[in-house]
């Protein structure tokens, strides 16, 4: 498949994808029970990291961009969050969740280490560079 969007070529966004790919898989073995909250949220928040990066990508600011990162740098730690829940309600084991906190784990640092490549210094990110006082 040919390249259309500059989004398409960030590994960050590639990543993203894989793990979208990942977590349908995973909770494809989820309780019938969980199809509408579990499930369904952690598909949403998955969707959500990939989303945000490419519609930050496609922002005409660096500033812009990098709100969007942080949207999606929060999607990954809600999506960690709920694995957890996975874990407590017997949807998922921890060794089969292992490589997916990895990946997570992994995309995060690269999520914010694009974040920071933009220099933009924001109030709240834990990631930003701050001008010195």
């Amino acid at each position: 498949m040919r390249t259309r969007f500059r989004f398409e070529k960030l590994e960050v966004w590639q990543d993203a994808r894989k793990i979208n790919r990942l977590i349908y898989r995973l909770t494809q073995n989820f309780p019938r029970r969980e199809l509408f909250a579990m499930t369904s949220q952690l598909r949403r928040a998955s969707i959500s990291i990939s989303a945000n990066i490419a519609e930050g990508c496609g922002r005409n600011s660096d500033k812009d961009f990098a709100h969007f990162l942080e949207q999606s740098y929060g999607s990954i730690m809600e999506v960690a969050a709920i694995f957890y829940l996975a874990l407590d309600e017997g949807c998922a084991k921890g060794n089969e969740l292992e490589p997916f906190f990895d990946e997570l784990e992994g995309l995060a640092k690269r999520v914010a280490a694009l974040n920071r490549s933009l220099a933009v210094t924001t109030s709240k990110t834990p990631f930003a560079r701050r001008a010195p006082a």
